[in-house]
């Protein structure tokens, strides 16, 4: 009996040495740190498509006041001749003024509302091309600098500027990433529901 669970005991330690060896053999890590902030802050293209950006919101801005202004005026006059009624409902020129003067702002906001999300659209569009040029930079420059892990600088405490590889980042992307497109494709219009 004292031979069978000996065997046992052998045969189990026999299993478990192999999988102590499996789990040994993951590789040290072998870190470098990138700054992401720098490098889409720095990177050529990002700087042309930023002052573009800026450009797209600075003519949203201007948009706004020139819509603003007059409906500001008529807003005013509309007030000042309800005020004039003192309580007398208002004749049909008034109501139909009012009406026109609801609808220009309802207008007025629904091209504001979809100047925003188009701004919104190509800030996600140019996000998304530097994004997909940065996954093969990033397998390149971990092999060039033989690192196993790459880390953004924004979530390491510390780190030597040995394992800094936002130059290398940089340079690729700028090589990798000439230009930005910087209008989004339109939007997809609203599925239709089908007929039965």
């Amino acid at each position: 009996m004292k031979i069978l669970i000996s065997f046992a005991a052998l045969a189990a330690a026999s299993i478990a040495a192999p999988m102590v060896a499996v789990a040994q053999a993951v590789p040290a890590a072998t870190v470098a740190v990138v700054d992401l902030d720098r490098v889409t802050r720095e990177c050529n293209a990002c700087k042309t498509a930023l002052t573009a950006l800026q450009g797209q919101i600075s003519s949203l801005q201007a948009r706004q006041k020139a819509l603003a202004a007059p409906l500001e005026t008529e807003g005013k006059a509309i007030q000042a001749a309800i005020d004039a009624l003192k309580g007398s409902p208002p004749d049909a020129a008034l109501t139909n003024r009012v009406k026109a003067f609801q609808t220009k702002q309802q207008q007025g906001a629904q091209e504001m509302q979809t100047r925003e999300q188009q701004i919104q659209r190509n800030q996600a569009y140019i996000n998304q091309q530097i994004s997909q040029r940065l996954g093969p930079i990033y397998q390149q420059v971990m092999q060039r600098r033989s690192a196993n892990v790459l880390v953004e600088r924004g979530t390491v405490l510390a780190a030597a500027n040995t394992v800094d590889v936002t130059a290398d980042v940089l340079a690729a992307l700028n090589s990798a990433l000439p230009s930005l497109a910087t209008t989004a494709p339109a939007a997809p219009a609203p599925a239709k529901p089908q007929g039965r």
